[in-house]
């Protein structure tokens, strides 16, 4: 067997999902934002520039926001990760979904996921955030569609009525 030919020993990660108990395998050097895709199925988190600068696979780790591009899979054993699938209440949408829905603040939903997760992180820390507040939170995400005013008023709104 040549060195190509050998094949990867894979580590177990266990770890709170969206708030369920789940364990798979990954390579050690897969990351995060692949495993959730190739190996748990949870194909919501959106891969953009696979090198931190967009926020498409923005994630929540441990209660921090984090581009699951940058992370090791293995890096989550024993740690909360919360996805965009786990954003929504069993019967309906979240009140930013719903936000975002109202105020047209999507189109080609590649950023989308990552930019609920990352507008849920500011308004778990600060429910009444102004305008220049939302924009600097949210600046790890790029959007090329919609040129922010509308994801930016969106998040204004969830504010508001969540309150």
């Amino acid at each position: 067997m040549t060195q190509q030919e050998t094949p990867v020993r894979k580590v177990p990660v266990a770890c709170t999902l969206n708030g369920q108990q789940t364990e798979f395998l990954a390579a050690p050097y897969q990351s995060l934002l692949e495993a959730l895709r190739e190996v748990v199925g949870l194909t919501g988190t959106k891969e953009g520039c696979n090198d931190g600068n967009c926020g498409a696979c923005t994630v929540s780790l441990d209660g921090r926001i984090v581009d699951s591009c940058l992370v090791l899979a293995a890096e989550v054993d024993g740690r909360q990760v919360d996805t965009i699938e786990g954003m929504a209440p069993p019967h309906g949408l979240h009140p930013l979904q719903q936000a975002f829905l109202e105020e047209a603040a999507l189109q080609c939903g590649i950023c989308t996921p990552g930019f609920l997760v990352a507008a849920r992180a500011l308004l778990e820390r600060e429910p009444h955030p102004d305008e220049h507040r939302i924009r600097l939170w949210l600046a790890g995400n790029l959007c090329r569609c919609t040129g922010y005013d509308k994801i930016v008023r969106a998040v204004q709104r969830a504010a508001d009525e969540t309150t």
